[in-house]
């Protein structure tokens, strides 16, 4: 449209907004809002009506009904003054602004304020139609974070949560809907908002699925253990000493002729390499053992049927040793055998030492020694047990018992004669190895020990016999819990065929099957401390009020790492500059967050 067309006072269309016209030269001044002006090129803006109005910014469309309009004009092209007129009955600045507005819904007409056209009934149904759905949407959204506000969650709100659940469980790393409120897409705030918004139970624990391990009990039916010749020890005395409460008792102990045997449960015999129970053990690597209970490697049936003790014979993969006065092993059989275990917990054991297995003490006491002066670290920091006993957190430490220590040995001692009866057989089996820290030293204090437990690289498998300074072996394998750990199976099934006279694997074999084990350990580890820590502060969480005694074993100019023993617990608190190492001090809970995995604490 011509300059000319425009006059000081006339209402335009500028950018879908109104503006008054207040000057026209080379270039054309419009007024948005009171004191804003712009200077424009005609084609910038349209006419809507020639005025005079002197504010835009004052202009309020009105509602009307254009369904009469649209059929009164039966197809026809109109100007805004004729669709104004047919509207409201007058054309106004006020009128024209309304008609527009009307024009610009894009629902019954089209076009510009020169010529409006009309649109076919099928394109307004159409357009309609998706009106409703995008309020049905909107309202629906609005409802969906009132209910997140009110923590009154229905099903349909269940299901678009699931995006943030993703995101508190590590399977994504982004979530639209914390976007749309702000909230920091982290698993730790996502894991926050579930329990606000009522999504999950505030105490739920997140850490095992987050870290992605299997938590479904394997469901595979139980073979029947094969009938062969086995060694009959059941005339000798074999204890199966656990913790109380333990469900997989997998090794037992005897001392008969001059000979420590470990009796293992045969799990091999019914769980041969590549079979259908191989493959699900491979699947998971090691039971998962949990507060709110335990996932299985393998089915509880096959625990049921070689777990030691279990039954009245049991049958066992035995491990005899013959260990002479220096403590060293000097001859090793590895025999299928028939066992009767007798079943005690450390507690009972513990005060019958002497008593029932004193060859047993007195050799392992021995060997213990004997890996003492080859370095092995004795780091002694305060552990304990968390279950969850309908519903109650309870957490027991860890007491330093002589039979605990005993059948550590032990079972070490096995692991051992088996690392050196495979190197003398030629059979190619995983071994534990981990490498000497920087500076070896001989810890006693806490702080000490806290200390040089940094230092430590993690232990690794080897299908190469070397050392495991940590446990001041020369060479050592684990094969004492198939039941539990796959790559103690592993083993088992190697010398259970070399046993028989079965084709072995070879290194390159044995390397793929235990391909991903050391990962798929790791993130059984992990679940279970994320999980320990987790219901933990779910007891101090119960327990406000806790109060109890630390250990002060590391601190900085301003913080201080403690250990609290009642609860196997490490944490940093702020101290007094007075404080030393090794200290023992009063503190109390004063907070908990269970999503970042952290108590507060303070010194009383």
């Amino acid at each position: 449209m011509s300059q000319n067309a425009y006059q000081a006072g006339a209402l335009v269309l500028y950018k879908s907004r109104p503006a008054v016209v207040t000057d026209v030269g080379e270039k054309i001044t419009i007024q948005i809002e009171p004191k804003k002006a712009k200077r424009v090129r005609d084609k910038d803006i349209e006419l809507l009506h020639s005025g005079p109005i002197a504010n835009a910014s004052e202009l309020v469309a009105q509602p009307v009904d254009v369904e009469e309009a649209w059929e009164l004009l039966d197809g026809e092209s109109c100007s805004l003054a004729d669709l104004s007129d047919l509207l409201f009955g007058d054309f106004t600045p006020e009128t024209a602004w309304s008609s527009w507005v009307a024009v610009a819904e894009g629902v019954h007409f089209s076009g510009g304020p020169a010529e409006i056209a009309t649109r076919s009934r099928d394109e307004i149904e159409t357009d309609l139609e998706q009106i409703r759905l995008k309020q049905q949407e909107e309202e629906a959204k609005q409802r969906f974070f009132e209910n997140i506000k009110n923590a009154t969650l229905d099903d349909a709100d269940r299901k678009r949560l699931s995006e943030v659940e993703m995101l508190a469980l590590q399977t994504t790393d982004r979530s639209q809907i914390l976007k749309q409120l702000d909230i920091k897409q982290t698993p730790e705030s996502a894991h926050q908002f579930l329990v606000n918004c009522g999504y999950w139970d505030k105490e739920y624990n997140p850490f095992p699925k987050r870290v992605q391990v299997d938590l479904e009990q394997p469901d595979l039916p139980v073979p029947t253990l094969p009938d062969e010749d086995r060694l009959d020890l059941t005339h000798i005395k074999a204890w199966a000493i656990d913790d109380e409460g333990s469900e997989d008792p997998d090794d037992a102990i005897s001392y008969h002729d001059g000979m420590l045997w470990v009796h293992v449960a045969d799990v091999a015999a019914l769980v041969p390499h590549d079979s259908e129970l191989d493959l699900e053990a491979r699947s998971r690597a090691a039971n998962l053992y949990l507060p709110e209970g335990i996932i299985h490697m393998l089915p509880h049936g096959l625990t049921a049927e070689l777990g030691l003790g279990l039954q009245e014979i049991s049958p066992a993969l035995s491990i005899g040793m013959q260990v002479d006065e220096s403590a060293q092993i000097s001859e090793v059989k590895v025999v299928a055998t028939r066992i009767k275990v007798t079943r005690l917990t450390y507690a009972d054991a513990d005060t019958r030492l002497q008593e029932l297995m004193p060859e047993v003490k007195t050799v392992c006491e021995a060997y213990r020694q004997k890996r003492r002066s080859n370095n092995a670290a004795e780091i002694n920091l305060p552990e304990g047990s968390v279950r969850l006993v309908e519903g109650e957190v309870v957490i027991r430490p860890m007491d330093k018992l002589a039979s605990r220590q005993m059948v550590t040995d032990a079972m070490l001692m096995a692991g051992e004669a088996v690392a050196g009866f495979c190197q003398q057989n030629s059979i190619p089996i995983p071994y534990a190895t981990q490498p000497e820290p920087e500076k070896i030293q001989q810890p006693e204090k806490m702080s000490e020990m806290f200390a040089y437990r940094r230092q430590f690289k993690a232990s690794r498998t080897s299908l190469q016999p070397e050392a495991h300074f940590g446990l001041g072996l020369e060479q050592y394998t684990r094969c004492t819990s198939p039941l539990r750990r796959y790559q103690d199976l592993t083993v088992h099934q190697q010398l259970r065929a070399f046993l028989m006279g079965e084709t072995l694997l070879d290194e390159t074999q044995l390397s793929e099957k235990l391909m991903s084990q050391d990962q798929r350990s790791g993130s059984i580890r992990r679940a279970e401390r994320f999980s320990n820590q987790h219901w933990k502060l779910v007891y101090l969480q119960r327990n406000p009020q806790w109060q109890g005694q630390a250990v002060i074993v590391d601190k900085d100019e301003r913080k201080a790492f403690i250990i609290i023993p009642e609860l196997a617990m490490e944490t940093k608190i702020r101290t007094r500059e007075n404080f030393q190492l090794d200290d023992t001090i009063s503190v109390r809970v004063t907070g908990v967050d269970l999503p970042e995995q952290t108590a507060y604490f303070q010194c009383l």
